[in-house]
């Protein structure tokens, strides 16, 4: 007797013991599960005009599911309030979390075969298993009841109802009742009728059965909500006159189509890009709406003129089109086109306005807006398109012009005057700049790069093209592409002097200085003012074109998706029609339409004509001149006479000047050091072409001299005849001669020579 007594003592304990472990583990578990908690609100976007966009949602890594809502409620919404507790809890505020009464019922009708099979889930304890879904066993359902029980007691009855009411399924992916009023209804849940308050009630029971976009589904929410307006007006919440009009507004409901999201995949992704990193946030977390700067009227335009003009040039060997539309007084991006099909097979799937490639020609604008910043360059200095200088670099046409003002270099996009002017920069003061424009953010060093920065090395992508031009546009201001009304702006950033950009601009703008790499009323040309620079990229694997008016900044890239190359697609000849194209739909241009407007002037400059052949003024003896925009300490003091076509080289005389020259001299070298003397240009043995483009008279070859030390004056010698006496550090332009020829320099009074360089014109 006493061993039996022993042994059922000890089961007791055991029995405690185990039983007091249950507790301490059940305890634990439902403490740790016993937090509010909800995915982050996820937003709906609206195009600048209100049109639907896309909504943003949360996926679910392992179903692939897509979920959208949790939107928290500021205030708790009084007639959905009523309405859910009449379907889902009517004594909500009597319990703490379990309902002994459901309990009770749901126990004697589950045991009865014939009765009709129910829950005794509370609110609480919806919201316990909608945090942390699991099967439907008696453990899990002991923990969601555990569980719903201290929720109540930590936040309170009010708390758990919100809880309920963001993360309550109401179908078609949406979580929660504000989400489902601006799905279904496009209004905020505080303005749903009574109507629409019991059909969105009813669908939380069984999400899929009560689908009200499908027939069956509508039927039977509206069945249900005719169930939930009968026991309000049972327990007197709502009025017999308002329910009569509610049942007879539910009888006739019919859905609005749900929104679809617009054929513009990349620009949805991007967006979701801004919002997960933080760029872009909703004004409200309880109303998460974001309203894009898209206008998607012209973003559907812009994607078919995309794909319509990219038919045309698949046959070259065009495979994808990127494109943007930004507005040049905000920033704002009007529309985005990153491939004409995301799902195509040649790589639709990347985003090329994002993708890095060489951007060809469309960095010189910024090369040379940087010499004219650190004063380098003056709209008057010529600059050489010739072999030598050239260090292996030449142009798609495979020709020279010689010569040329900056006006004409840049609009003509030669290679070797970018380059020169490179060169004359410093490579890494230049690759700070761009960088400092935000077209790059790499740390590789400068020279790994070299000169051809100028015309395509240097990786970029559209989009960075485009804010950076944007600073052209807009009077050196540089600012953020802005991409919806919610995001923050700041300040905008002077980049480049309000005098610069404008010259800028009215180079990229003047159809004369394009002549004659770019023949006239073509692809660049417009009947409004439209600066305008294209880019091919070696090998035609790239072509673009950027062009801003006063309205809009347009970029277009026309390429591959594997980096191969196109048959001479070059920027001019396609993305430059494209872009034709969008700022004609932009300015609803029609043909024939004329607009008397131009840019912007540069405000402390006066236009002059320039004389195309030496930069100097016109004195009527130049027949070939440029309106150019020029200071007043920039404008020549004497004007230039060029020879007639008819002219023959004339050795100049220095008897007038070697008197001068002999004083100058003497008083620069007094202790008669060694003076070294040498031609930088031309290059010794150089092979030079004549432009065919202009007449004999005005093909000139630019003379440069290397001395150390400064001397006031050298003389030029041709063929050993004196040709002119210059300042050493000024250039000499010497008519252009078939044949060959030998240059030197000398000094007045003095012994020094330079070698002779000879030359070979054909």
């Amino acid at each position: 007797m006493t061993l039996l007594r022993s042994r059922r003592s000890t089961l007791v304990r055991f029995s405690s013991l185990v039983l007091a472990a249950g507790v301490l583990v059940y305890g634990y578990l439902i403490n740790q599960r016993a937090q509010l908690i909800a995915p982050a609100p996820t937003s709906i976007l609206y195009d600048r005009g209100g049109a639907f966009l896309a909504q943003i949602g949360h996926a679910d890594g392992a179903s692939g599911r897509i979920d959208y809502g949790y939107w928290p409620l500021e205030q708790l919404p009084d007639r959905v309030v009523k309405a859910t507790l009449a379907l889902e809890d009517r004594r909500f505020y009597d319990h703490i979390g379990i309902d002994p009464y459901a309990v009770g019922r749901a126990a004697w009708q589950n045991l009865d075969a014939v009765g009709r099979r129910s829950g005794a889930s509370t609110i609480a304890m919806q919201v316990a298993r909608m945090q942390q879904p699991e099967s439907r066993t008696l453990i899990h359902k002991a923990l969601e009841a555990g569980t719903g029980v201290l929720l109540t007691l930590r936040y309170g009855r009010d708390a758990m109802l919100g809880q309920y009411l963001r993360l309550a399924p109401y179908g078609n992916g949406s979580h929660g009742i504000a989400h489902a009023a601006r799905l279904y209804f496009d209004k905020p849940v505080a303005d749903l009728s009574w109507a629409e308050i019991a059909l969105l009630s009813a669908i939380p029971q069984s999400p899929t059965r009560m689908n009200p976009l499908r027939p069956q589904g509508l039927r039977r929410a509206i069945h249900r909500g005719h169930q939930m307006l009968d026991a309000l007006a049972k327990q007197k919440i709502i009025r017999a006159d308002e329910a009569e009009i509610a049942h007879h507004q539910l009888d006739e409901m019919r859905m609005p189509d749900i929104p679809r999201r617009p054929d513009a995949l990349h620009l949805i992704l991007r967006y979701h890009e801004l919002i997960e990193n933080g760029q872009i946030a909703p004004a409200s977390a309880s109303t998460p709406l974001i309203h894009t700067t898209i206008d998607l009227t012209l973003q559907a335009d812009i994607t078919g003129l995309a794909r319509q003009y990219l038919d045309h040039w698949r046959s070259a060997g065009a495979q994808q089109v990127g494109a943007m539309v930004v507005s040049r007084q905000t920033g704002e991006v009007l529309a985005q086109v990153g491939s004409t099909n995301y799902y195509g097979r040649h790589a639709g799937a990347f985003d090329y306005t994002r993708t890095q490639r060489s951007p060809g020609s469309t960095l010189k604008p910024f090369v040379y807006a940087l010499a004219f910043e650190r004063g380098l360059l003056k709209p008057t200095d010529m600059l050489l398109d010739l072999p030598e200088g050239a260090s292996g670099i030449g142009d798609a046409d495979r020709e020279f012009l010689g010569p040329m003002l900056p006006r004409q270099a840049l609009a003509n996009s030669r290679n070797v005057p970018a380059t020169n002017l490179l060169r004359s920069i410093g490579l890494e003061t230049t690759f700070r700049f761009l960088r400092d424009l935000g077209l790059h953010d790499l740390e590789t060093p400068a020279d790994y790069f070299g000169l051809s920065m100028a015309i395509g090395s240097l990786p970029t992508r559209l989009d960075r093209l485009m804010r950076a031009y944007g600073a052209l546009a807009n009077d050196g201001q540089m600012q953020d592409l802005r991409w919806a009304r919610e995001q923050p702006q700041p300040q905008s950033v002077r980049v480049i002097s309000l005098d610069t950009a404008r010259l800028i601009t009215s180079f990229l703008s003047d159809p004369q200085a394009r002549l004659p790499s770019f023949h006239r009323y073509g692809t660049l040309e417009y009947p409004f003012p439209v600066a305008i620079k294209t880019g091919t990229s070696q090998g035609y694997r790239d072509a673009w074109a950027i062009a801003y008016s006063e309205k809009v900044i347009v970029g277009v890239w026309i390429g591959r998706g594997d980096d191969g190359t196109m048959s001479r697609m070059t920027g001019a000849g396609s993305a430059a029609r494209l872009v034709h194209a969008i700022l004609d739909r932009v300015h609803g241009n029609k043909p024939g339409d004329i607009a008397d407007a131009r840019f912007p002037t540069p405000p402390d400059r006066k236009p002059m004509e320039v004389c195309v052949v030496n930069g100097q003024t016109n004195d009527n003896s130049c027949s070939q001149t440029l309106v150019e925009w020029l200071k007043p300490d920039e404008i020549p003091k004497v004007a230039a006479r060029s020879p007639g076509p008819d002219a023959t080289l004339k050795p100049v005389s220095i008897s007038a000047t070697a008197e001068r020259s002999k004083n100058s001299l003497a008083n620069a070298d007094g202790s008669n050091p060694q003076i070294r003397l040498a031609i930088s240009t031309p290059a010794r043995n150089s092979q030079i072409w004549r432009n065919p483009e202009q007449p004999a008279a005005f093909d000139r070859l630019p003379l440069k001299a290397d001395v150390q030390p400064h001397v006031p004056q050298i003389v030029w010698y041709v063929d050993g005849q004196p040709f002119a006496v210059t300042d050493p550090d000024k250039p000499v332009f010497w008519p252009i001669q078939s044949g060959e020829h030998r240059f030197q320099i000398r000094l007045p009074y003095r012994d020094e020579t330079s070698a002779v360089v000879p030359v070979y014109v054909q």
